[in-house]
């Protein structure tokens, strides 16, 4: 994205005052009340918010992005609550950026405020705005870029083709496996208005991920946008429902009902692949030796072969457990053989399809996230060749350094590499390694990555991809672990400020 506010310039801003960036006083940051962990906790119970949201909507889609911060500050001091403005940025986005040609470059301003929101809720009481504010100056800059394609605004609904409540899911299953949009927009406007959260969204998990377009960016959504209606109000679902099903049938070239694309082989494969799996697949036993040989397809199968591996090992009664720790160290792997834009989306997607599994209530589609996570990240691997030289690391295979500082002082070490440059890095990975097996408090280690995220992240992929890391890593066992939360340090930001790897972002 052009233009945005890095993360250090907003935060020396806020410190500072922001004329000298063009974005007047920042100072008033530090006048505003904090925001305390439970007026940021996620609570669906009292989040009730008023229909008269659309004021401040309004507010942030028409104030000049120079004037935009201070007037957003003036709300909140006169009593506008953190989730009002969590909710209006989030749909004032959907509503202004569209998710097209790709889901993604300009609508990270929409993907990232449920990341925002994430970083918020790790900050101390006194700069949890600190991100929100940051991501409504992002929103500016997304806004502007669309304005400059298409000036692209979500059209109303078109209420004399709503189907009846009864008809909507089905008609919505319809349309979206027909990759109708016209279709899809009247039926999930009808969903929103008559199904619940639950309802809803195990149709999307699905949709979500049945294809590889864009990068993962679609499931990606797709969990964002639940995760950050939990927490604003089922009430504003229907602009982001549609904005959702619209962007899940982003594609290029002829209706891909009707034709045999790459990015849709795994999905009708897996399909098919899901329904060999045992009953009782989920009470399997943990077995570190079946992650290793999930971990070794992933690195050197077919997503054929992969998807295969998966059924075989849960049909032998290993726990899925044992197949998410492969496949989450697998996606750290990739960060080793190649730090850029194709592995940091490997873990983010990983992330967002782990989300479906857990979330669903439903059977087949926790299969089904297991199996095209495992499809995905041979893809993302395959990928990697497009982007430049792949080396050949293995995140089993990390050899922890020497470490003779112990506690907050070995943290400081570890950090103080990371960033200065790409053999640094590497360095920082095989400390973190030492630091962790050394009986090291992993806590302390997420809780220093989420403050230099605070500091140090540029944009929304260092948004994106912290709030990943930091949140899978107490989803993956013991023993896998800490090599994943090792490999991360190739993209995680440090106490220095080095991007050369994501330079072809």
């Amino acid at each position: 994205m052009t233009h945005s506010l890095s993360r250090r310039r907003f935060v020396q801003a806020a410190a500072a005052g922001g004329a000298v960036l063009g974005l007047g006083d920042l100072a008033f940051l530090n006048t505003l009340r904090p925001v305390s962990a439970e007026d940021a906790k996620l609570d669906p119970g009292i989040v009730k918010l008023d229909s008269g949201i659309e004021p401040l909507v309004r507010l942030i889609e028409t104030t000049p992005r120079n004037r935009l911060l201070e007037e957003v500050g003036t709300r909140v001091r006169g009593g506008t609550s953190y989730r009002d403005v969590l909710a209006a940025l989030l749909l004032a986005g959907v509503r202004n950026v569209e998710p097209r040609p790709s889901v993604g470059f300009k609508f990270h301003a929409v993907l990232v405020v449920n990341s925002a929101h994430l970083a918020s809720m790790s900050s101390p009481d006194s700069d949890r705005w600190l991100p929100i504010f940051w991501a409504l100056d992002y929103f500016k800059s997304a806004q502007a870029q669309d304005e400059r394609e298409r000036n692209w605004t979500m059209p109303t609904v078109d209420e004399s083709k709503l189907p009846p409540a009864r008809k909507a899911k089905a008609m919505f299953v319809e349309a979206m496996e027909n990759w109708d949009e016209a279709a899809a927009d009247v039926a999930v406007a009808q969903l929103a208005r008559s199904a619940g959260a639950n309802e809803v969204y195990e149709s999307f998990f699905r949709f979500g991920a049945r294809d590889f377009r864009s990068i993962g960016h679609k499931a990606i959504f797709v969990a964002n946008s639940c995760r950050t209606l939990q927490c604003i109000g089922w009430h504003h679902a229907e602009p982001v429902l549609r904005s959702l099903a619209y962007a899940l049938l982003m594609h290029e070239g002829d209706n891909p009902a009707k034709r045999d694309d790459a990015a849709d082989r795994p999905w009708r494969r897996n399909l098919e692949l899901a329904k060999k799996i045992n009953d009782g697949w989920r009470g399997g036993k943990l077995d570190s030796d079946a992650s290793r040989d999930m971990l070794v397809t992933l690195r050197e199968g077919t997503t054929d072969a992969a998807c295969d591996k998966v059924v075989d090992l849960l049909n032998k009664g290993v726990a899925p457990q044992s197949i998410w720790d492969a496949v989450f160290d697998a996606s750290g792997e990739l960060l080793l053989r190649q730090a850029g834009i194709v592995s940091l989306h490997a873990v983010t997607t990983t992330n967002a399809l782990h989300y479906a599994y857990r979330a669903s209530g439903d059977d087949m589609t926790r299969r089904l996230m297991l199996l095209q996570n495992a499809a995905f990240v041979t893809m993302f691997r395959d990928g990697l060749s497009r982007r430049g030289n792949v080396g050949d690391a293995r995140v089993d295979a990390i050899e922890p350094a020497k470490l003779e500082s112990r506690g907050e002082a070995a943290l400081e070490e570890i950090f103080a590499d990371v960033g200065r440059d790409r053999n640094k890095r590497r360095d920082a990975v095989t400390k973190m390694l030492a630091y962790l097996k050394a009986g090291g408090d992993g806590k302390a280690a997420i809780d220093a990555a989420r403050r230099f995220t605070f500091l140090k992240g540029n944009d929304a992929h260092d948004y994106k991809f912290s709030s990943a890391v930091l949140e899978d890593y107490r989803h993956i066992s013991p023993q896998w672990r800490d090599a994943y939360l090792a490999s991360s340090l190739m993209l995680l930001n440090g106490a220095l400020q080095y991007s050369e790897e994501l330079d072809r972002r």
